[in-house]
């Protein structure tokens, strides 16, 4: 016993050192595996390592760039992307419909959506006898169709004189009358054309505001479409900081048309400065346009309504805004032209775009909405699709609700 004992010790030793180092070298292997070396710049950081950076989103492919170098982030370089790469996912670039297809299909949905309104009307109007209990309805049709009441009125008293001057009951000619007047409120003199127009030396610039859940990332995106199918170079900037998958939803849009996306990598960054940065970006690159999302913020909200006057402010130390298009849901009526004036006196909107309108007879206000701003309706969406979004024409809107 006496002769193994020296040679047992030695090995339980050795055990017990070989247990304590397992755990050792398990995780120095683990950690060998994560960071087989330096990180790379394109790593993840870590929160709160550092931060403030603002980062394109630049599709894999990008559009051909030809420039001369303006210092810009990447502005010059034509990226040719290999059809076969392994593990590179390439983004397939969208084609919008033509605007004439748009148009067609947006016509089709607002016949369905709103005929209720038009019908009813027609149907008033081409009674045998037309007596105050008619026009009470009539009127009663029109302010339940957000038409608003100063609208609703000056419809009303101009249908009864042309009724009776021409003594009419006949379907056709009252529909023409109705036809007639209602063209005359929504006003087909109103200058609808977005400026988006490259300037000399800078881009033009479109800020797109509203309230929350209108629609207005999406609708940038849409508008986005547009323009680059009529060949114009493109930047966005996701200035809306405080929702969490915004910037993320605004760089998906890039991607599916081949746009870049001016982000910042951090979660409640100072809008006013991810918009000032896209719009340096822009003119960096010389593009044609670049398109501000902001965040969604409620009328009532006096910082926050202060807050987007800072946006557009910081923006303008840059360049100039040449459009600020205000997103409204059409469902919400006359809380939407509420908002509108609100909205209005802080940043002085140019121009509105109504979304789902699909969803709702309420067309009438469209024309609430311009009487009370003195601002025209530019662009209407109908639906969740990439190419449901359209140039407002005022003449097929009226034909859509009569129809």
């Amino acid at each position: 016993m006496n002769d193994i004992l020296p040679i047992l010790l030695p090995i339980l030793a050795a055990l017990v050192v070989l247990g304590a180092l397992i755990p050792v070298l398990m995780k120095t292997r683990k950690n060998i595996t994560n960071y087989p070396g330096k990180r790379d710049e394109n790593d993840p950081v870590a929160p709160g390592a550092g931060g403030g950076t603002l980062l394109e989103d630049r599709p894999a492919p990008t559009r051909d760039r030809t420039a001369p170098d303006s210092g810009g982030l990447e502005a010059t370089e034509t990226v040719e992307v290999p059809d076969n790469v392994a593990g590179l996912e390439i983004v397939p670039v969208e084609t919008p419909l033509p605007v004439a297809g748009r148009l067609i299909r947006l016509r089709e949905r607002l016949v369905r959506s709103n005929n209720i309104l038009g019908k009813g009307l027609l149907a008033l109007l081409s009674a045998d006898k037309i007596d105050e209990n008619v026009w009470d309805e009539v009127e009663e049709t029109l302010l339940l169709a957000d038409l608003g009441t100063e609208p609703t009125l000056q419809l009303v008293d101009a249908l009864r004189e042309r009724v009776k001057v021409l003594g009419t009951r006949s379907p056709e000619q009252v529909k023409a009358l109705l036809r007639e007047e209602l063209i005359k409120l929504v006003d087909p003199t109103m200058d609808r054309s977005l400026r988006v127009e490259r300037h000399a030396d800078k881009p033009a610039v479109v800020l797109v505001v509203g309230v929350n859940g209108v629609g207005k990332t999406t609708t940038v995106g849409k508008l986005a479409r547009v323009l680059v199918a009529e060949d114009k170079d493109v930047l966005l900037g996701a200035a809306d900081t405080f929702r969490a998958a915004a910037a993320e939803q605004l760089a998906t849009w890039g991607q599916r048309v081949g746009v870049p996306t001016v982000k910042s990598d951090v979660d409640g960054a100072d809008p006013a400065s991810v918009a000032y940065e896209a719009v340096k970006a822009g003119i960096d690159q010389e593009v044609d346009v670049v398109m501000i999302d902001t965040a969604g913020r409620l009328q009532n909200k006096t910082g926050l309504m202060d807050e987007l006057g800072k946006v557009k402010r910081v923006i303008e130390k840059l360049a100039e805004v040449d459009e600020v298009l205000l997103v409204l849901d059409a469902t919400t009526g006359q809380n939407g032209l509420n908002q509108a004036r609100v909205f209005a006196e802080v940043v002085n909107v140019t121009g509105i775009v109504l979304t789902k309108l699909d969803g709702t007879a309420k067309g009438g206000i469209v024309v609430a909405i311009q009487k009370s701003l003195g601002v025209p309706v530019k662009l209407i969406g109908l639906g969740e699709g990439a190419d449901d979004l359209a140039p407002f024409d005022a003449e097929s809107f009226v034909d859509a609700i009569l129809n």
